[in-house]
């Protein structure tokens, strides 16, 4: 074994490229682990976690570029930092920029005309580069997390007093004028305008939306964080009311992870007074309000999408609404054994596992994960599996200083073969996103690890169902079509929603004891 230190100094990437030049290296031939990241205090824990800090490593600024290869030899190494090198040299050629501005405010100066700033940068700084994006009169989404709730309430602030959007920080997602931006997918152009405390909810939002035949007018992410009793909506209630403005959005949609119920409250008052139909779906309620005059509730992502696409005119009767294939949870009941009474959810998408974690709840009672809202039931230890379990693998326990699960399967392969060993599991659920920002082939790169699991199965002489719900739209690239395809000829269930995800493996593994 041969291990390859490079610092590149001032060099800096975003951790989004960085992150998919990471996953890229670790599937060459040779590297038993590559690591490409800035030298922050964060990715160098990583390292001495790892056994790979070096004393030229620690020494490192955080604007230094760190890249370790730890290879089967010298040769390997060698052959993996040239392909490496070809990876930036790639990006650097794929970019669009006609120009590079060292600041903000110089980028500003020599492009007057631009009105939006996109910041992906280590979280000590990102304050900082959103703060001066604001003063130059800039609309901002910020990528970039571990920000303090103190920044996050003094930048929404700045933006409110100026007018601007304030999208983030920890926002992941977002379709401005058509524009996708980090990660979202290719939807048609409508006059449904989307707001979300949540970046995959509002992803499953739009493509529910686009498969009902409805469009995207403006897709507006605030940061999970938004709904929180500290920010107390800020740019909920902003957004909402520049898109009630704005003459491209005739129906507005409200998408939120479990909110702060006094903030929940308050964004409720404000949709009242709105001129403009409000589709409401907070996720995580016990019970879903009666529809009011000009505000409809939704329990889940696909009856929001269906609530708001019906507003613009389209026809139930027109649409198809994938309703639940009872046939196929009788079969599958009938398949697995009376000790097979578990649903292990290994999710990328923090709401697609929240919304299908809400739906189990409703019948289950031994329901546990690493976002759960009650923290009598949040895993103790996240290695470990108990009971039913949903586990985030997007939550930062998961990626501190390693790629987003929408990038980097990794987690998820290593926890899916563990989740197959255990005889009382019946159901393993699995998202796989699509969409700008995500990993090129997400079903592909987990094919060979979900044949193993149905293979460890059963030599022990058990079934093992594979569900797996597939977050794309027929525009998207790689096709879903195909993606789909791929997840039956491996012997996946797939399901045709997030909802419908949620309610299939309720439905696969309930046998009535409890509800």
């Amino acid at each position: 074994m041969s291990i390859r230190i490079v610092v590149k100094k001032n060099t800096y990437f975003d951790s989004v490229s960085l992150m998919s030049i990471s996953t890229r290296a670790n599937k060459l031939d040779g590297v038993e682990q590559a690591f490409v990241a800035m030298a922050t205090e964060m990715n160098k824990g990583v390292l001495k976690n790892l056994g790979l800090l070096t004393p030229e490593l620690e020494e490192a600024k955080s604007g230094d570029l760190m890249i370790v290869i730890k290879g089967t030899s010298e040769e390997a190494n060698e052959r993996t930092l040239i392909a490496i090198d070809e990876l930036f040299a790639h990006k650097e050629q794929g970019g669009q920029h006609e120009a590079r501005y060292a600041t903000i405010a110089s980028a500003k100066k020599h492009a007057p005309e631009s009105n939006l700033a996109v910041i992906s940068v280590n979280g000590l700084f990102a304050a900082r580069e959103a703060r001066q994006a604001l003063q130059n009169n800039l609309n901002v989404m910020l990528f970039s997390d571990n920000v303090s709730l103190e920044d996050e309430l003094e930048l929404k602030h700045l933006a409110h007093e100026k007018g601007l959007l304030m999208m983030g920080p920890d926002c992941g997602t977002a379709i401005i004028n058509g524009a996708a931006l980090c990660f979202g997918n290719a939807v048609r152009r409508g006059n449904i305008g989307i707001i979300g405390a949540s970046g995959t909810g509002s992803q499953e939002l739009s493509v529910r939306i686009h498969e009902f035949g409805g469009g995207i007018s403006q897709l507006i992410g605030t940061g999970g964080r938004d709904m929180s009793e500290k920010i107390g909506g800020l740019m909920m209630l902003d957004a909402s009311r520049m898109l009630e403005a704005g003459p491209q959005t005739e129906i507005i949609a409200l998408i939120s992870k479990p909110p702060a119920p006094a903030v929940a409250r308050k964004v409720l008052e404000r949709a009242r007074t709105c001129h403009k139909p409000v589709v409401v779906c907070f996720l995580g309620r016990e019970s879903t309000p009666a529809d009011e005059e000009g505000l409809q509730f939704a329990r889940g992502t696909k009856e929001a999408a269906l609530k708001a696409v019906l507003l613009t005119g389209v026809k139930k009767e027109s649409l198809d609404l994938h309703p639940l294939n009872w046939q196929l949870i009788e079969e599958v009941r009938s398949r697995l054994t009376p000790q097979q009474k578990y649903i292990r959810g290994l999710f990328c998408g923090g709401t697609l596992c929240d919304e299908a974690m809400f739906t189990a709840m409703e019948k289950l009672s031994d329901v546990y994960s690493n976002i759960h809202p009650n923290p009598a039931f949040r895993l103790t230890d996240l290695n470990r599996s108990v009971a039913h379990t949903f586990l985030d693998f997007g939550d930062d326990y998961f990626t501190n200083g390693k790629p987003h699960p929408m990038i980097d399967p990794t987690n998820r392969i290593t926890r899916l073969l563990q989740e197959a060993q255990d005889p009382e599991v019946g159901v393993i659920v699995m998202d796989f996103i699509l969409g700008f920002g995500s990993h090129e082939d997400p079903v592909g790169v987990m094919l060979d690890t979900i044949v193993e699991a149905k293979e460890i199965a059963a030599a022990d002489g058990r079934p093992l169902e594979i569900l797996g719900y597939v977050l794309g739209t027929d525009l998207d690239t790689p096709s879903l079509k195909k993606q789909c395809q791929m997840l039956t000829d491996a012997g996946v269930i797939w399901a045709s929603s997030s909802t419908n995800t949620g309610l299939l493996a309720r439905e696969f593994i309930f046998k009535g004891e409890e509800g």
